[in-house]
């Protein structure tokens, strides 16, 4: 008896040997199925920023040399392409190198403004950025468009605040503050046809460039 229950004490430790090898090698196996997808996650990441790095330098090569050859004042592509940036990149905080990058070489190469303003207009440009961000969350045209139209009459209303606050061309009083909005508005209309139309471009280029191959297939 005693030599059949040490038998038996002896199976029941070879049994729960075995479970524990067997769970060890299954964790083992689980570790390494894993292990083997981060490599292609890595790869997926590497070609998306890869992606967005390379829409951001197309957007700035683009707005500056909007903004160096001839062109209507006041019209030029930099707030359409920051927000088109915010919405479309995969990195959204990449969008914010658009309009920054954008305005620091276009004046290195233009007669360059009062730092001060130049400033205000870089963070004003921002802004678009920002909105692009947000408006990600919902679909259709309309909540691009008065993404845009707001980021228009923000950089409207801060531009020529900086002019008059900084370039001294006006007095420094309520009454010069309303001058120089006055004088500015004829290039408001042009800012928002403008703006809108940059943005109506990108995105309809980005739209044609997703869906142009599906919709030739069904030509």
């Amino acid at each position: 008896m005693r030599a059949l229950k040490t038998a038996i004490v002896d199976l029941n430790r070879k049994k729960e040997g075995i479970r524990a090898v067997g769970i060890a090698v299954a964790d083992v196996l689980l570790s390494a199925s894993k292990n083997r997808g981060f490599p292609m996650q890595s790869n997926k990441t590497h070609s998306a920023l890869a992606i967005d790095l390379a829409l951001v330098v197309f957007l700035i090569v683009l707005d500056v040399v909007a903004r160096i050859v001839p062109h209507v004042p006041g019209v030029w592509p930099v707030a359409a392409s920051a927000l088109f940036a915010g919405r479309m990149l995969k990195v959204p905080v990449l969008a914010f190198l658009v309009p920054l990058a954008a305005t620091v070489l276009s004046n290195l190469i233009l007669p360059g403004d009062d730092g001060r303003v130049l400033l205000v207009v870089a963070a004003a440009l921002c802004v678009p950025a920002a909105l692009g961000i947000v408006v990600r969350r919902w679909r259709g045209p309309v909540p691009t468009i008065a993404a845009m139209l707001a980021s228009s009459l923000v950089f409207f209303v801060a531009t020529n605040f900086a002019v008059w606050a900084f370039e001294g061309l006006y007095p420094a009083t309520l009454h010069g503050l309303a001058e120089c909005y006055i004088a500015a508005l004829p290039f408001l209309d042009r800012t928002l046809l403008g703006d809108l139309l940059w943005c109506a471009a990108l995105f309809g280029g980005a739209w044609l460039v997703q869906r142009g191959p599906a919709l030739a297939r069904r030509a």
